[in-house]
């Protein structure tokens, strides 16, 4: 079996794993971003953030309030919930690693 000059092997991903993105301008994610290219706001920032906590945030809450023997309002909001989960995370140990 012979294979002619012309043909071309697609490139697959692992082909271009290790390789850096070309600079298209393009915002990117992943290794080839910078540290300024991040999703994480300031919950102060969020649009959102004076909205009543979600459901999901309350109830983690509630665990973690819990679990560090804290009472907290039922009345936060989102960015306010936000803070107080990234606080007791760390206070707790959970969300770590």
């Amino acid at each position: 079996m012979s294979t002619s000059s012309d043909e071309t092997t697609p490139e697959t991903p692992a082909d271009t794993a290790d390789q850096a993105p070309a600079d298209t301008g393009e915002e990117v994610i992943g290794a080839g971003a910078t540290a300024a290219n991040t999703t994480e706001k300031d919950p102060d920032a969020w649009v959102t953030g004076d909205e009543d906590m979600t459901g999901a945030q309350r109830s983690y809450l509630d665990t973690l309030a819990r679990e560090a023997g804290e009472t907290l309002p039922a009345t936060l909001t989102k960015a306010e919930a936000s803070q107080h989960i990234d606080r007791l995370q760390s206070k707790t140990g959970r969300g770590e690693g």
